[in-house]
């Protein structure tokens, strides 16, 4: 937060009233008697900016703590007097022009620390408050104002307030602020019956300009824009920070014609910015989505859901745009579905409903089982199994994967603990890739046998490799020294390069079963495999073919060079709680 917005701070309602009733009397009357008026601590002033004269009430000496009035009978000399870090913003409330009424003047306020002396052995905290005068050039000419003694811990109280409700870098409402006024802007609307609106906003090229010239400058672009937005609303209307690179703005009463417009608005004053970092010049857009409030969103979760919607859509456009949210019943339905389900996850994890199945890797040589992939499975309240690949997206979407996969390698372990003759394999998302708890849990659970760690397979699914190259290699280098192994899942449908795969020093690769099911009947699949299982070898890396589903299949990959298969043609999966252990050879 800048200096001026940590001392720029309303009084209360009583110091309100005190200095309305002094600027009243200054107002009417040209001569200084308001002793009678003012508290004792508190003096007035009239400043001729055009002279730099200053005329202080005779109790002003007393109250600042000034030796003489003569000390302070100038702008520049009553400047010198202020703490440097505040000089230059009571300067910028001085240093404007003025073309609107000014009948009864332009009000101001602020606090800062005043030294009684040049020598600054003495300092108090003042709080500024008065109305200025333009003179024909717009500028101010003349100022009437009230200053009082503030106490220290008055004016850090004040300022945490302001720092609870505002964002320190925009010095707009932070995002437990803009929610709460949307959640009231709601109420009245309920009651009134009245339509407003509220913007999702985000600055389209915000991360170039980050990692081209700094993070300085996108703070540069930021301020310029909220500025920007800012000059352009109404009054009543509010703006706040949403996240890092989102804003939301609330319109009161605005239908969804005053919407488009008032979008339109915004990204005309964003678009013709003169923005410059250092020398670099800096071209800012931004995409909006909006939402009709109550019309399609009656509480706060939904308008932010419905905003947030929108605007993705917009961004989707690569250029400023504005959506306005409409309803979609299929993607409603979609998403209320994920909604329940994700629930369901949150309860079975924390009622311990989540178990697993164990489906057989077979050797292709052997064709027995040689290693068992951990399937997730969860028991809904009713009793019903529900299988991973119906809420496991989802879950991923919303942040859920590092607790299910933690979950996961919790019930592994145990397993291996129970059935020393067995490999387990499990699967882990690419935000468990990038935790180092899911890390310290293995070493945790493995502290008292780490030869168990030898004994299980790590998935990693091949999108996950292509998100963050340097990070999985990370994952897997840290696994590979703990005695894992790694195997890359679903290899195929991505475009990982076997380069890459060298590169990360994996051991196993599972060939998307998308190649595998239709094997017999095309030719374009069976050429793949053979493609894959020969690049495979020469990179020293053992495959698996997904869904194997019949027998003539299984001997096609077999002779090909496959070295385990997994599919359904051995079976279903078996629950973990049934599992007797791995047959005899």
């Amino acid at each position: 937060m800048s200096q001026s917005q940590q001392t720029i701070i309303p009084s209360t309602a009583q110091a309100d009233a005190a200095v309305e009733a002094a600027l009243d009397v200054l107002t009417e009357r040209e001569e200084f008697d308001l002793v009678g008026v003012l508290a004792t601590d508190e003096t007035a002033y009239t400043w001729d900016l055009t002279t730099d004269a200053i005329e202080w009430e005779t109790n002003a000496a007393v109250v600042l703590g000034v030796a003489e009035l003569n000390a302070i009978d100038t702008g520049e000399k009553f400047s010198n007097l202020i703490a440097p870090e505040h000089v230059g913003q009571r300067k910028q409330l001085f240093d404007r022009t003025w073309d609107g009424p000014a009948a009864s003047g332009v009000p101001y306020r602020l606090q800062y620390r005043f030294a009684a002396s040049a020598e600054r052995t003495q300092q108090i905290w003042v709080e500024d408050h008065g109305r200025w005068w333009p003179g024909r050039d717009g500028r101010p000419a003349r100022a009437r104002g009230v200053m009082r003694i503030v106490a220290d811990s008055y004016v850090e109280e004040q300022r945490l307030l302001y720092r609870n409700d505002h964002d320190e870098l925009t010095g707009q409402l932070n995002r437990a602020r803009l929610t709460d006024a949307l959640n009231a802007v709601i109420l009245r609307c309920s009651r009134a019956r009245t339509q407003s609106a509220f913007l999702m906003v985000a600055i389209n090229n915000l991360a170039a300009v980050n990692e081209t010239l700094g993070h300085l400058a996108g703070d540069e672009v930021i301020g310029a824009v909220i500025n920007a937005i800012k000059g352009k609303l109404r009054g009543g209307d509010s703006l706040g920070r949403y996240s890092a690179n989102k804003f939301g703005i609330i319109l009161n009463d605005c239908g969804p014609g005053a919407m488009d417009i008032a979008a339109d608005r915004f990204m005309r004053a964003v678009r013709e910015l003169s923005i410059r970092a250092g020398t670099t010049p800096i071209h800012a857009t931004v995409s909006i989505g909006g939402v009709i409030l109550l019309d399609h969103a009656q509480t706060v979760h939904q308008a932010l859901s419905c905003a947030l919607q929108a605007l993705e859509k917009a961004k989707q456009n690569r250029l400023e745009t504005f959506v306005a949210y409409e309803p979609n019943p299929a993607v409603e339905n979609t998403r209320q579905r994920n909604i329940a389900l994700v629930d369901d996850v949150i309860s079975a994890l924390e009622a311990g409903r989540m178990s697993l199945a164990l489906q057989p890797m077979m050797g292709a040589k052997s064709r027995r089982p040689e290693i068992y992939e951990c399937l997730l499975r969860m028991e809904r309240p009713n009793g019903d199994m529900v299988s991973a690949g119906l809420f496991i997206e989802a879950a991923e979407q919303l942040g859920l994967s590092r607790l299910i996969d933690k979950r996961t390698l919790e019930m592994a372990i145990v397993i291996l603990k129970k059935h020393p003759d067995i490999t387990l394999s499990v699967n882990v998302s690419s935000l468990t890739a990038n935790e180092p708890d899911w890390i310290a849990t293995l070493r945790r659970l493995t502290a008292d046998d780490p030869s168990l760690r030898k004994r299980l397979i790590v998935e990693i699914t091949e999108t996950s490799v292509i998100i963050d190259m340097n990070m999985m290699k990370v994952f897997v280098d840290t696994l590979r020294e703990m005695g894992c192994r790694i195997a890359i899942d679903d290899f195929g449908a991505g475009y990982t390069s076997f380069k890459n795969l060298k590169a990360l020093n994996v051991d196993m690769v599972k060939i998307d079963g998308a190649f595998v099911k239709d094997i017999m009947s095309e030719e374009a699949d069976r050429a793949f495999i053979r493609t894959m299982v020969d690049l495979a070898r020469s990179f020293g890396l053992e495959t698996v073919a997904e869904w194997v589903g019949d027998e003539a299949s299984a001997q096609f990959l077999a002779d090909a060079g496959i070295d385990y298969l997994q599919g359904f043609h051995y079976g279903q999966p078996i629950a973990a709680e049934d599992f007797t252990g791995a047959p005899p050879a």
